[in-house]
């Protein structure tokens, strides 16, 4: 109906250009929002206020000017001036039954638009390091990011979800280094393991797989391993030059081939677990890239060489510098080290200059909120390459805090003391999980009721929204049962019974269902849906407990229907968005 109304301002907006009533060069953009109070109708428009200045005209007397030229339109009872120049627009009952007849025509497809006219968007999600399985921290960013790029694809962008695959580097190398010290004690040597290293059960795991395919392969006397290393934290010395040490052991006795094998011991299989776990997850990428791939193919030290030749580069010390306080970051930033190794963020640079040279309109980044001070730095290094800046969007998630009771769950990946992604939905389920995660803004701290998500009650609101499509598709099969049909042609629906307080309610609550796609979609706000759907649902059982449907009267059972038809419609719509089912039992 906004469609609708929109195109009737545009025509009248048209016929008084025709007439030399408004300047020829005037460009409408008709914007229709609901109302608040349903005394001033159900829609109003302030394109009176938008056009006034450049058509010369005061907004009341603009206002009045396109009221007059309005076409007629069997949809609408009245229309109304009001304040400044608002024109207010009261729909005839047949107006807003509409959206009725539109759910039922366009079903799965309702409330889509192509407002994205096909533009290509990139979303980057979850990438965590593959350095141990997914943890609850994780699920909010996943859950997150296959949302809105579902609710983008919906108003018709063409999105492409991506998992940047940080399989080189130092953490890498400290699992890998973890992985082989717990072969060794596997195998026998007595070495301390390091405060530093990876603890997990996980990292165990890796080294028994090893020794299962390799046996003695890759052992090594723990006196060679560990002389000359320094001492470890709790002993006093330095957690970090220890680990790095131990790494640079590892590879001096492993050698390159032996060294890659144990490397990717860890990197393949903790992958193929995080794919695992984000497929079962309802979450499938259109692209995994390589950071080290990335590296091997020289697009890394191509980066660093154009700041270079744009002089954006200082050596110091032996070391590669970015000026990024030329582009309002805070400091200069390290982009190779005086090893001649390149930095994290060098290959974040070159990721990112790839990224907008695969033709993307914008790309959006999610990222952990501890990721907050990197936004300037990498923005100002596209800033350097000739690239805009603002084509790339950051959503910084916060975390996810898991309870069980008032109990708070400890989540450490190094340790190894955390609730896994997997054994979250195991116990609550894929649809609680996903759906929690996206009650609240991602820019705020949640807490994970783990006792709440399990429940069957209102208070669930899950539970709540899908028990509302349960109960439709309930009324449905014991129509069937008593004989009876709901009866689907237009001419039988018999709206204009539908004349209860709540049932107009309920009709003006799913015409609000396109522009929430729309505003979630446009703000990257997936809980916008989210509440909007647990009040269609309580609008709904509120309806279903004080007026049956299948009553005698065949008229009213057959409005009714058709009224549950649509809702049961636009919860299962909503829901899909969201990654969560819809079920007909509960």
């Amino acid at each position: 109906m906004k469609q609708k109304i929109a195109e009737l301002i545009e025509q009248a907006v048209a016929d008084l250009i025709s007439k030399g009533a408004l300047p020829e060069d005037l460009q409408p953009r008709v914007q229709i929002d609901n109302t608040k109070d349903k005394s001033h109708g159900e829609f109003a428009s302030n394109i009176a206020m938008m056009l006034a200045k450049p058509a010369r005209k005061s907004p009341r007397e603009l206002a009045t000017m396109v009221v007059d030229s309005l076409p007629s339109s069997q949809w609408i009872e009245k229309v109304e001036i009001a304040g400044p120049g608002f024109i207010n627009f009261f729909l005839t009952d047949q107006g807003g039954f509409q959206i009725i007849h539109e759910i039922i025509e366009k079903k799965q497809q309702f409330g889509r638009s192509t407002k994205g006219a096909g533009e290509k968007l990139q979303v980057e999600f979850v990438s965590a390091n593959p350095t141990g399985p997914l943890h609850v921290g994780h699920g909010r960013g996943a859950a997150y990011g296959e949302t809105l790029s579902n609710l983008l694809e919906a108003v018709g962008y063409q999105v492409d979800r991506e998992y940047y695959l940080n399989d080189a580097g130092r953490q890498m190398d400290i699992l890998a280094t973890s992985v082989w010290l717990r072969y060794l004690q596997q195998s026998g040597e007595k070495i301390l393991f390091p405060s530093n290293g990876y603890k997990g059960d996980y990292v165990i795991e890796l080294a028994d797989q090893l020794v299962s395919e390799h046996s003695k392969r890759f052992s090594h006397d723990a006196t060679d391993v560990m002389n000359s290393i320094c001492d470890d934290e709790p002993a006093g010395g330095n957690k970090e030059q220890h680990i790095d040490q131990l790494i640079e052991r590892a590879k001096q006795l492993l050698g390159t081939e032996d060294y890659r094998i144990v490397f990717d011991q860890g990197l393949n299989s903790i992958r193929a677990d995080i794919e695992q776990d984000l497929e079962e997850f309802g979450i499938e990428y259109q692209c995994w890239f390589s950071e080290r791939a990335m590296m091997e193919s020289g697009k890394v030290d191509a980066a660093i060489e154009k700041l270079q030749d744009l002089g954006f580069i200082d050596e110091k010390e032996g070391a590669l510098w970015f000026r990024s306080t030329d582009f309002g970051d805070d400091k200069d930033r390290v982009v190779k080290r005086d090893n001649g190794q390149p930095t994290y963020f060098a290959s974040d640079i070159a990721y990112h200059l790839d990224k907008f040279q695969r033709g993307y309109k914008e790309v959006i980044n999610i990222w952990g909120a501890d990721h907050h001070g990197y936004m300037a730095r990498v923005k100002a290094a596209l800033k350097a390459l000739g690239e805009n800046p603002d084509r790339l969007k950051i959503r910084l998630v916060q975390f996810a805090i898991l309870y069980r009771g008032k109990e708070r769950l400890a989540m450490s990946t190094r340790s190894g003391s955390f609730i896994t992604l997997r054994e979250l939905r195991n116990e609550v389920g894929n649809d609680a999980a996903r759906f929690f995660y996206v009650t609240r803004k991602v820019e705020q701290h949640m807490d994970f009721d783990l006792e709440l998500a399990k429940s069957q009650s209102k208070d669930n609101p899950v539970y709540y929204i899908q028990y509302a499509h349960a109960r439709i598709a309930s009324v449905q099969k014991k129509l069937q049962e008593e004989g009876l049909a709901w009866d689907s042609n237009p001419e039988q629906y018999h709206l204009d019974r539908l004349i209860e307080p709540q049932e107009k309610s309920l009709i003006n609550k799913l015409s609000l269902y396109p522009e929430t796609i729309l505003k979630s979609a446009e703000a990257g706000e997936p809980h916008l849906l989210v509440h909007y759907l647990r009040e269609l649902a309580g609008a709904f059982h509120g309806y279903y407990t004080e007026h049956k449907v299948l009553v005698e009267d065949a008229e009213i059972r057959n409005a009714r229907l058709t009224l549950y038809i649509c809702t049961g419609q636009i919860i299962r719509n909503g829901l899909t968005l969201l990654g969560v089912s819809a079920p007909e039992s509960m």
